[in-house]
């Protein structure tokens, strides 16, 4: 599982070194609209709950079905690729008859411009549509071609396009002060000791850099830092004293999730360990602590509202 953790840890690593006016510049970019990333978020947030899955929607057309999106019903249908005046979706999201618009304005989930804009594109090209992720065979995308040689791995070589698309220029390599301090953060949430970073700055080893990032990943602290990840998204919590009286076990769960990272547990069994522990064959006791991610959410009592990431 460490791979997980680290490949996450390796974007965070990214941001100080330059990204943040790449954000900015990207949301103002015109670019081809990927279903996932820009047109799933937005029916999910703003359509879903009358739209969505759920057995008590209040219509039959469901935006979560690309089947349903696509068919027609007495005669249109909701989008028509490649024809963004003849798909209803595009007509009730951009209508001024307040009656019609969709969503209602009273359901406080407009539209931005911006949101339109990309519905608007997506059909354009032809409303391409993607399974969730999760089901789908991990394939390596092709790395592509780039001019220049700032890029060292095939990692740079993505960085480098989007960039390069943005506009703006590569940041220059950090000094070896800078970089142990953003590394040691990155992995353990902590910074590094004066006598460590005297020490990597002197290191002449070529592979120094390496070494350093093998030496954070194998410390406890890079657990206690990439597990807090994990126990924010599982909205972990010591008491639960506003409902009920504290569980005082708390930290067992808290202790176990630390561990299995530290451990580099595959994250399948990480899952699976967390929602049935107490049925899986095999499974030693020192993992039954797994079970806390059921119960101890503050808002389990009343209604089970895990993060969407979890």
């Amino acid at each position: 599982m460490r791979n997980f953790w680290f490949d996450f840890a390796c974007w965070v690593i990214a941001i100080p070194l330059g990204a943040l006016p790449v954000v900015r510049s990207f949301a103002a970019e015109p670019h081809d609209v990927d279903f996932r990333r820009d047109i799933r978020p937005i029916l999910s947030d703003k359509c879903f709950q009358c739209h969505g899955p759920d057995g008590d929607r209040e219509s039959e057309l469901r935006l979560d079905l690309e089947q349903s999106v696509k068919e027609l019903r007495d005669g249109v249908a909701a989008v028509v690729p490649h024809q963004v005046e003849q798909s209803l979706l595009y007509q009730r999201i951009t209508t001024n008859d307040d009656s019609e618009r969709m969503p209602p304005s009273e359901s406080g989930k407009s539209l931005t411009p911006r949101e339109i804009e990309l519905l608007r594109t997506w059909i354009e090209e032809g409303a391409p549509w993607a399974g969730h992720w999760a089901f789908e065979e991990i394939v390596p995308p092709s790395v592509p071609r780039i001019d220049g040689d700032w890029a060292r791995n095939a990692i740079d070589v993505f960085v480098q396009q989007r960039l390069t698309a943005a506009g703006v220029p590569p940041s220059s390599e950090v000094d070896r002060r800078t970089f142990i301090r953003r590394v040691s953060f990155d992995l353990s949430g902590l910074p590094p000791s004066p006598e460590e970073v005297e020490q990597f700055v002197n290191d002449s080893h070529p592979l120094a850099a390496e070494r350093l990032v093998d030496r954070l990943l194998g410390s406890p602290a890079f657990g206690e830092r990439w597990g807090r990840v994990w126990l924010d998204l599982a909205r972990y919590t010591d008491t639960t004293a506003e409902w009920l009286n504290s569980t005082g076990q708390a930290w067992l769960y808290r202790d176990w999730v630390i561990r299995a990272v530290n451990d580099d547990m595959p994250y399948d069994r990480f899952v699976q360990l967390q929602l049935a522990a107490d049925s899986l064959p095999d499974v030693e006791v020192e993992d039954l602590p797994a079970l806390g991610f059921l119960g101890l959410s503050p808002t389990y009592w009343k209604e089970l509202r895990l993060a969407p990431d979890v």
